[in-house]
């Protein structure tokens, strides 16, 4: 069986905080704002493989109205609705996501990424980052948050 899901997942950027995305502190002046570390990246590869599930999405499974997940690791989350999917009979077979940001530069740190996501359970050559900008439109153009799109394949019998 073959199911696939999508994800799309975006906060702003403030002060006082570290941009993580994909697991790993990228260098710069801002951070993304949100109960757990606000990690875009791998919130919207959870809510991909959740759709894929038919199991709702991450504010579902985590919600911010609980104070076990504040500041919590979303590579730690993503892990565990991977395990969700194994339980379920299936393995993540391709993740492909696209993260918007105009600032900061991300295409040097993506292979990092992609390697501290592969931690979680995905094989790292199933996983396909993309790092673009929106040419100054929007609130990513304008700088004032980051977004993320990603689309999840499963495989396996289901249970």
């Amino acid at each position: 069986m073959i199911r696939t899901g999508i994800g799309y997942d975006s906060h702003r950027l403030v002060e006082g905080r570290e941009l993580i995305l994909g697991g790993i502190v990228i260098p710069f002046d801002r951070g993304l704002e949100g109960h757990s570390d606000a990690d875009v990246l791998c919130h919207s590869i959870i809510d991909s493989v959740l759709g894929a599930l038919g199991e709702g999405d991450i504010g579902m499974h985590f919600p911010d109205t609980e104070a076990r997940w504040k500041d919590a690791s979303s590579i730690d989350l993503l892990k565990k609705v991977i395990e969700m999917a194994r339980e379920r009979g299936y393995e993540v077979s391709w993740v492909d996501a696209s993260i918007i940001a105009e600032a900061p530069k991300l295409g040097p740190h993506l292979e990092a990424m992609k390697k501290e996501i592969a931690g979680s359970g995905v094989k790292q050559d199933r996983i396909n980052l993309k790092a673009t900008t929106n040419e100054g439109m929007g609130f990513t153009g304008r700088g004032e948050g980051i977004a993320v799109i990603a689309v999840s394949t499963l495989t396996g019998t289901g249970s």
